[in-house]
């Protein structure tokens, strides 16, 4: 995932300014609850243009198919500034993707509208689109009940094979919401629904992904039961629909149906913890080639003190944010210890959700008002931040929650495709 181009500044103007559109100006209207499509690439777009570089050659003298593998190993930065015939290649369904931020979010007014909507951050534009509203159930999962007035209720969501999968939730009555998964294509930019979910719809159970299946295991049904806390299962969404969930061996115990957890895969082990921060926790790993549960290293389980995540793209290394103090460390199996990523000096703390993807390791902070994203795969450098404190950090840049929004879920996958 490239470096945004907007990172520095706010990705939306707000209503405020003097230079903002009319209330009912369309240019207002990117940023809504339920669309059908991404908001359109270029605001200044008008039709004549539009139509005018539509029937400009990618490369003279080329036809477009071959130009089209002249230009995939280029960068899309560089495709994207070059122009628009070229900038709208990058969202073509035939052209390799590159990655953007998906994010789940709530009002930052949940009483006013208690609803969740989706966007994905494009890197290259700047910019936050609106993804296509999911088709959720009756009654819809929700993030907020009067009985749990300062805790937010889980919505379970995980990435594989390239998809983003709706997996886990909640209804105001405190029942399961989702009976099947919810798949969200972005090439197709459209949502499918999986097949029902072994023994019972679920809530605040594990989930992941595991080599590009779709991983659960624990939870809470309607009612608690043993059987549904100790099973697990696998599913391939870049299956069939009807492919159904193939399980895995039981769980010793029923203790991942308390909290909702993340499962991350990393050297062809899921591992996962009940409990996130510094207080006792136990953790558990299952080998995906042997097929059986495992104790956690020692190790791996003290330094698991926050939101964690496994870049499929380094090796599967764990990536870990300490709430408390702020700093980003990873695992390393054959030593069982942490080492240091990024000290930054309370820039991470208080971190909720984070995803790895692309060489960048992506953490919510401040209250869901703002994404910190990291390179990691450049060295660390020394800096020094406003108030004088000394970090180590790689590149580290912040991207601004749409207007209104705070990210309560957080995803690396491949962009939308856009109409030609």
């Amino acid at each position: 995932m490239a470096a945004p181009a907007a990172a520095k500044r706010p990705c939306c103007k707000p209503s405020s300014s003097p230079s903002s559109p009319p209330r009912n100006d369309p240019k207002r209207q990117r940023h809504r609850t339920a669309v059908a499509a991404a908001a359109p690439m270029d605001d200044d777009d008008d039709g004549a243009a539009a139509t005018a570089s539509s029937s400009q050659p990618l490369l003279p003298g080329l036809p477009d198919h071959l130009a089209q593998l002249c230009l995939s190993p280029l960068p899309p930065r560089l495709l994207h500034a070059v122009c628009r015939p070229w900038r709208r290649l990058l969202y073509a369904p035939s052209f390799p993707p590159f990655l953007s931020l998906y994010a789940l979010l709530e009002p930052e007014d949940v009483t006013a509208a208690p609803d969740v909507s989706l966007a994905a951050y494009d890197p290259l534009a700047g910019r936050w689109d609106e993804v296509p509203a999911p088709p959720m159930p009756s009654p819809p999962p929700t993030l907020w009940h009067p009985s749990f007035l300062c805790r937010r209720l889980p919505l379970q969501s995980v990435s594989a094979s390239g998809r983003l999968v709706l997996l886990s939730g909640s209804t105001h009555s405190l029942l399961p919401a989702l009976p099947r998964p919810l798949v969200f294509e972005p090439a197709g930019n459209r949502w499918l629904l999986g097949p029902r979910i072994p023994l019972a719809p679920r809530r605040w159970c594990a989930a992941g992904a595991a080599r590009g299946r779709v991983f659960v295991a624990g939870g809470v049904g309607a009612a608690y039961d043993l059987a549904v806390a100790r099973s697990g299962a696998t599913w391939d969404p870049a299956a069939t629909p009807s492919a159904p969930w193939e399980p895995i061996p039981p769980l010793r115990d029923g203790r991942f149906s308390r909290e909702a957890a993340e499962a991350v895969c990393s050297g062809g082990k899921v591992c996962m913890v009940n409990l996130r921060g510094r207080g006792a926790k136990e953790g558990a790993v299952f080998d995906l080639a042997a097929g059986r549960w495992e104790d956690m290293p020692p190790g791996l389980l003290a330094g698991w003190t926050g939101p964690a995540a496994a870049s499929p793209d380094n090796d599967g290394t764990i990536f870990v944010v300490d709430e408390e103090q702020g700093d980003l460390s990873a695992y390393d199996w054959g030593s069982d210890r942490w080492r240091a990523v990024v000290v930054a000096a309370g820039r991470l703390k208080g971190a909720t959700e984070m995803a790895a993807g692309g060489g960048r390791v992506c953490v919510v902070v401040g209250g869901g008002e703002k994404v910190a994203v990291m390179d990691v795969t450049t060295p660390a450098k020394a800096a020094r931040s406003r108030r004088g404190e000394t970090f180590t950090a790689p590149g580290m840049w912040e991207v601004p929650a749409p207007p209104g929004r705070r990210v309560v879920a957080l995803h690396v996958l491949p962009r939308m495709t856009r109409p030609e």
